[in-house]
């Protein structure tokens, strides 16, 4: 017998663990060379890994385990012959009738020569049903039927005793009767706010996925060891949106694709970024590092939480080039098919908590980044222009920065600026 041990490869230099998220093969299956054999969850993606070798695989580690780098996660051997793929017949299981014979106990019929005394033995009496005057007294007050009682009397008379017993039973029905009558109004008044069909106690608790996991301790991380602050702003959309509807249509034919409102702001915030270059800086220890570059990572919302894959060198690219680059990071973040690689850098983050009806937000750094900005939802708002009220396309912007390498008065410049190239967008496309 040769086995063949499948570990975990080493991914990337900061990770130092994974999980394994799923098996694609079942134990004992007979697996190819290169066939994925399960898939790992990284802090930044979701990887296949792949069989070694070819041979019947036997599980060592379970899903949902973290494993460290060079943990074994399964075991190939080798010398298993490949199995027909024909499916095999399950013996097909004699289902034996169960023929037992059904002993039918013939019972004699009853002997129908019992004779019938279907004479009238029982004939009623005359005086059944007639009750004594104190009785008869009593049933009339009362407005109970004689006949309805059974007379314990002599040939079934009717006695007093017999009409204050049946005076008692129609009491004690009335009260019965009356008190079911008032439950049931009570009932009718009280909504009933405890159905069981909608109401539920139950509980269940699920394992965090290691992206939750990670995204939490970078949130946290953000938060505790930075001096973040946010900085708000309005912004008035009506050039912009009339900018996309006047040229949509060319943009589409010649490019293949619509013209968003991602492009212009990250174009816009590009421009802003290579001129005021602190807030497209990080801090490393006791030094700033500038870059001559920008580098907009997008957040993504995704079933295992958000990922921020960068769009690189946004200040050289065109608008198309900037929605064709996003588009393909959003469909491959949604499959989980995004690499490392493609998570890795970023100068600046975009996050547009917007398509989600977010009207306002204190969007939270990702580093080791300096600055994020927040877009949100567009709403038409009266606004004074040139002395007049008119109804405006209008939507707040939110920068949060670090304060430790970003001034206030930087970040309320650079949000201005921002501000000032979307209401009149003709001076970005011309880079005025």
């Amino acid at each position: 017998m040769s086995i063949v041990e499948m570990k975990v490869p080493t991914i990337g230099e900061s990770i130092t663990e994974v999980t394994l998220s799923e098996w694609l093969v079942e134990e004992g299956d007979y697996v190819e060379l290169d066939q994925p054999i399960c898939e790992f969850e990284s802090d930044k993606a979701t990887l296949e890994f792949p069989a070694e070798a070819a041979g019947k695989i036997s599980y060592v580690a379970s899903e949902g385990d973290d494993l460290e780098i060079g943990a074994l996660v399964a075991k190939i051997d080798t010398s298993a012959a490949k199995e027909d793929s024909g499916e095999t017949q399950k013996g097909a299981s004699d289902k034996k009738e169960d023929t037992q014979k059904e002993k039918e106990s013939e019972k004699s019929p009853a002997s129908s020569s019992q004779t019938e005394s279907s004479s009238a033995s029982g004939t009623d009496s005359y005086a059944k049903g007639i009750a004594s005057p104190a009785a008869a007294k009593i049933l009339r007050e009362k407005g109970i039927d004689p006949e309805s009682i059974n007379g314990t009397g002599k040939d079934g008379r009717v006695t007093k005793e017999d009409a204050l017993k049946a005076e008692k039973q129609q009491k004690q029905s009335n009260e019965s009767k009356q008190k079911d009558t008032a439950q049931e109004k009570e009932a009718a008044k009280t909504p009933n706010f405890s159905n069981k069909e909608s109401f539920s106690r139950n509980e269940r608790r699920e394992k965090m996925s290691r992206m939750r996991r990670t995204i939490a301790k970078r949130l946290v991380s953000a938060k505790n060891s930075t001096a973040m602050l946010t900085t708000f702003n309005e912004v008035d959309l009506t050039e912009v949106m009339k900018l996309r509807k006047t040229y949509q249509e060319k943009f589409v034919d010649k490019y293949g694709i619509k013209l968003g409102f991602m492009s212009l702001f990250a174009k816009a915030c590009a421009k802003v970024l290579i001129e005021m270059p602190q807030v497209n800086a990080q801090l490393d220890g006791e030094q700033l590092v500038y870059h001559d570059y920008v580098d907009i990572s997008i957040a993504i919302s995704t079933d295992n939480g958000l990922v921020v894959p960068p769009v690189h060198n946004v200040e050289s690219l065109g608008f198309a080039e900037v929605e064709w680059k996003i588009k393909e990071l959003a469909e491959k973040a949604r499959n989980g098919k995004l690499s490392l690689e493609e998570m890795q850098g970023g100068t600046f983050t975009i996050t547009n908590g917007g398509i989600f009806g977010s009207m306002m937000s204190t969007p939270i750094l990702n580093e080791p980044q300096s600055a994020i900005l927040g877009m949100h939802t567009i709403q038409q708002r009266p606004v004074a222009v040139n002395g007049e009220v008119e109804i405006r396309p209008m939507m707040y912007l939110a920068l949060s920065y670090d304060h430790r390498v970003i001034d206030g008065s930087s970040s309320v410049t650079f949000l201005v600026k921002v501000k000032e190239l979307l209401e009149d967008p003709t001076t970005l496309l011309l880079d005025l």
